[in-house]
């Protein structure tokens, strides 16, 4: 009767579960019994197991529940006893812990039998086919054990058996003899399967580049460039992926390196940033001025300049002789020149911007001096300087009604300034933006008008300008790095568009490419894989079973706690190359037939 009930109450859980994840998936795991908690992962997440099981349905993950607090411990010895059955109590998220190899294997037995429509005597409701199981597990066993999973087999809608995983992990360790032979694993395979023919797939990733750590810093960037290979027909462990792999770059990087040929515009970014948010909290952080001049001084400076060239403004309309700044913040490296370069049609606003940005105004009080004397010059007709069409910013306007002998009067006091200036630099930084993936021949001003709408609130147009800008240095990473050209850097930019369309901004989003191995082969071919691994699979459809084996230099599940991750060791093969730590895991399956 106990267990009886017991399996009633499993199957009931997961099912439960199940239900309220086709209405809303939780972001929490819920917890069953009182040791372990179960979180269900919708088909279009990342799921921890996907290196060992390539299904794309919901599947259930299963770990150790963290201890209560003695408080929560006394409230439950309270309350009555079915709670601790199968409630569904969210938890907040936190670093996965696994489960003993014992309790994994009791789950597996009773979720099999929860799920074997011949167990009849145990009065188990018409059981549904439940999504895959997997099962964190602490490797205490002979076999260490990281990993056990459970899947139905089933014929239409009748379920007629379960898929049983076994994933095994070992090391670290940069010892090769620990290695397999892969005929003696194919052999295995096949002697295990009782199978004649085999198949097998290889998959390699290589890390291309990783940004290295900023010198006089305590911070590590998450920047990256990374390759996944795969091919079919596996020769030999560790072999290097042939040309004729399927290739896809993943591309991560995080925005802000102060050695980016960009970084320039990055601070003026930074600026704008600054502006939006004093404009949403009353409260702006003025940076330090790194000019010896003073924003008022340039800027003065400039109008006297305008003024003594009135006439030459007047006669031609011509921009080749308006007068062209070099602004700081379009100032790039040498390498790069040909890619980013500064534009030179700075209409009056932007070439304000220059002069106001972060580098020069670091007070409240002389933001409003510096507009003070733009209106005053712009009332008195001094200046009459000509500005891009389509902006519509509130210096914008007033230049156009100074072409009249009229303008407006404004108040600068409150938030007035900062959003003027905030306006002008939002038009400045898309106009860079937009010549930049123009002038590439990358998108059409049309394909980046959801960038540029002036339409939105200015909060969000901000948004926006940040997704322009982590796709433009990821653009000028590759082409510096790996020397891509526009073949590449098109597609890519077309990945990136469509991502951030729509998707928030996300530097720590991987952009995925594909490409022909031989374009980067230079990168890796001599270098170590971060991961390598084969799978030797038999039998087709729902008889395919499969054998993994691979080795990592991180560990191949997240509750693997270990600070050996990436390490090289110390000795080297021939005196030349240093040899990486690897973890070596294995994975295997097995059928269980009800009928």
């Amino acid at each position: 009767g106990v267990e009886r009930s017991f399996l009633s109450c499993l199957f009931c859980f997961p099912s439960r579960i199940y239900d309220e994840g086709k209405k809303s998936i939780s972001e929490h795991p819920y917890l069953f019994e009182t040791d372990v908690e179960v979180r269900l992962i919708g088909g279009n997440s990342k799921s921890p197991a996907e290196r060992f099981w390539n299904g794309n349905s919901m599947i259930y993950i299963l770990q150790k529940a963290e201890q209560k607090e003695e408080s929560d411990v006394s409230e439950d010895s309270e309350a009555d006893d079915s709670v601790h059955d199968s409630e569904l109590l969210p938890k907040e998220s936190s670093a996965p812990l696994p489960l003993s190899v014992r309790r994994a294997k009791q789950l597996i037995s009773l979720y099999t039998m929860a799920q074997n429509p011949n167990m009849a005597h145990l009065k188990i409701s018409k059981a549904a086919v439940l999504p895959p199981l997997w099962i964190r597990c602490d490797s205490s066993d002979p076999e260490h054990t990281c990993w056990l999973g459970a899947e139905p087999l089933k014929t239409g809608d009748k379920i007629t058996g379960i898929y049983l995983h076994t994933v095994t992990c070992r090391g670290p360790t940069a010892d090769k003899t620990c290695f397999v032979d892969l005929e003696k694993l194919k052999m295995a395979h096949k002697t295990r399967h009782h199978s004649s023919v085999v198949m097998t797939k290889g998959f390699a990733q290589y890390e291309l580049f990783r940004a290295a750590a900023i010198e006089d810093t305590l911070v590590e960037s998450e920047s990256n460039i990374y390759i996944d290979l795969a091919w079919n027909t596996v020769d030999k462990i560790l072999q290097t992926p042939p040309l004729t792999s399927t290739a896809t770059l993943n591309i991560a990087l995080e925005c802000g390196d102060p050695r980016s040929p960009v970084y320039q515009l990055y601070k003026e970014l930074q600026f704008l940033l600054a502006l939006a948010e004093g404009l949403k909290t009353g409260e702006t952080e003025w940076p330090e001025p790194l000019e010896s001049e003073s924003a008022v001084e340039l800027v003065r400076e400039f109008l006297t300049d305008l003024k003594m060239k009135l006439d030459g403004f007047c006669v031609s309309e011509n921009k080749n002789e308006t007068e062209k700044i070099k602004c700081d913040t379009a100032a790039v490296d040498s390498s790069i020149k040909s890619i980013f370069s500064e534009r030179g049609d700075l209409d009056f606003a932007e070439q304000l911007w220059c002069k106001m940005r972060s580098e020069c105004v670091s007070s409240y009080q002389e933001l409003v001096e510096c507009f003070t004397l733009v209106i005053r010059s712009l009332e008195h007709g001094e200046i009459q300087p000509w500005i891009h069409q389509g902006s519509s910013s509130l210096i914008s306007k007033l230049i156009q009604q100074s072409y009249h002998g009229k303008i407006d009067g404004v108040s600068l006091s409150g938030i007035t300034p900062i959003q003027m200036l905030l306006e002008i630099g939002l038009d400045k930084m898309k106009k860079d933006y937009v010549s930049f993936f123009i002038g590439q021949e990358l998108a059409t001003l049309t394909y980046l008008d959801y960038f540029i709408s002036t339409s939105l609130d200015l909060q969000e147009q901000v948004h926006r300008v940040q997704k322009l800008h982590h796709m433009l240095e990821i653009m000028v990473s590759c082409t510096i790095l790996l020397q891509f050209k526009h073949e590449n850097l098109f597609p890519l930019t077309q990945t990136c568009i469509k991502y951030y369309k729509e998707n928030p901004l996300n530097e720590k989003h991987a952009f995925q490419l594909p490409i022909r191995p031989a374009l980067v082969k230079k990168f890796y071919q001599n270098d170590h894989p971060e991961v390598w691994k084969v799978d030797i699979s038999s039998g087709h459809g729902q008889k395919e079973v499969k054998t993994t084996w691979q080795v990592s230099t991180n560990p191949p599940a997240e509750h693997m706690a270990s600070n050996n991750t990436g390490l090289l060791c110390e000795s080297t093969v021939n005196g030349e190359s240093e040899e990486k730590v690897y973890f070596i895991t294995t994975a295997k399956c097995s059928q269980v037939h009800f009928t």
